[in-house]
């Protein structure tokens, strides 16, 4: 799996650029149009059936709609049958494998709404993900639900909608634990309130999506407990070389036009781009790299997260450096430069596997831009 793919809605004239617009907005014609179209039953409390959730997540070619991540088709339905069931659903893998973009893709489709999201963290609290208090009403009215401050859990149980709880093993585990109740008798307490107040019980709809990085187990472990009420899925990196070409080339083109620049990344550079990336973190090389006299020697992996996700920001940078400093298309060498501070961070072995990597690897690829990005080499730091 992977970053998402080009969108096909654009928003309404006039409106203000975001940065970021979330996947309800991003994909508001979209989600309309399956709406308007669905004919199958609905799980209760959802915005539209399996199907047409399937075809919002994957595509349908028949309506036009595009795919927006990278995924088998039965592990998408695995996870929309584990919602429609009411058990949580756990999404796992390395960093940078588009586990957040789906947990919010999943969430758009189901409630409609993907904003009632939570940040895993150290400094979390269970107010922050439950409610809090309006403290000059609590100390003026005393405790009411008028001075009640509802956090996403509570709101998500309230009205019946997905909650996304992301990097969830960052969470201290008195936190983790808290959410023990809302998954399996579906209820929250509030004990300062009294009468019909004192209880929320959760309407048809709700459920939720929690993520963890693979490279984050052992920070705050999740207890026996909790595990058992999500049903786990496993969110691997994509293994074949064109798709994840294609899926950078669009996404980067998608990132580029955002930021005012009429020129996208050549394809020779696209890749070097996400050739370098397969080498240094072990996956399959294509068809074109087994038989263009590539070595075979292997590399070392790095510790730095070399994810799809990485790889569309360094081709974004590269567009950006190559038209703002010198109104052009990206080089090679611009890739040498835009790469170093994905791959090198503070590692200094890392450092020195990206050089051993030129040496090794680039040196002996045939081509013309392979040759141009070896002899840029000079430029890493």
């Amino acid at each position: 799996m992977a970053t998402s793919r080009k969108p096909t809605d654009t928003p309404p004239a006039g409106s203000p650029a975001l940065q970021r617009p979330p996947a309800e907005i991003q994909y508001a014609a979209q989600i309309a149009q399956l709406q308007a179209q669905d004919k199958d039953p609905r799980p209760p409390g959802w915005a539209m059936s399996l199907k047409a959730a399937r075809a919002f997540i994957l595509g349908d070619a028949q309506l036009g709609i595009a795919p927006k991540i990278v995924a088998p088709v039965a592990s998408i339905e695995r996870m929309l049958v584990t919602l429609a069931t009411g058990r949580g659903l756990m999404l796992v893998g390395e960093p940078g494998t588009a586990k957040s973009m789906l947990s919010e893709l999943l969430a758009t489709a189901i409630s409609g709404v993907s904003t009632l999201t939570i940040q895993g963290g150290a400094s979390i609290t269970e107010d922050q993900i439950k409610y809090g208090w309006n403290y000059a009403l609590l100390i003026n009215e005393g405790p009411s639900p008028r001075a009640m401050v509802p956090a996403p859990l509570y709101i998500g149980m309230q009205q019946g909608q997905v909650v996304r709880f992301e990097e969830i093993t960052r969470a201290p585990l008195e936190v983790q634990d808290c959410l023990l109740g809302m998954l399996s008798d579906r209820v929250m307490a509030v004990p300062e309130l009294s009468g019909e107040h004192g209880m929320l019980y959760a309407r048809e709809g709700f459920n939720i999506i929690a993520t963890a990085n693979t490279r984050d187990r052992g920070v705050n472990e999740m207890s026996a407990a909790l595990k058992r009420r999500f049903d786990f899925e496993t969110v691997f990196p994509i293994l074949d070389f064109e798709r994840e070409l294609a899926l950078v080339r669009e996404s980067s083109a998608r990132l580029l036009a955002q930021s005012g620049i009429p020129k996208t990344v050549p394809q020779p550079v696209l890749e070097l781009l996400v050739a370098t990336f397969r080498d240094l973190r072990g996956a399959p090389a294509s068809s074109s790299e087994k038989n263009g006299g590539g070595s075979d020697a292997a590399m070392d992996r790095l510790t730095a997260v070399m994810s799809t996700a990485e790889a569309v920001n360094v081709a974004h940078a590269v567009g950006v450096r190559a038209w703002f400093l010198e109104q052009r298309e990206g080089s090679p060498a611009d890739l040498v430069d835009c790469i170093a501070g994905t791959v090198v961070k503070d590692n200094a072995d890392d450092r020195a596997k990206l050089r051993r990597y030129f040496e090794q690897k680039a040196a002996k690829r045939s081509g013309e831009h392979w040759r141009a990005y070896y002899e840029a080499r000079h430029r890493l730091p």
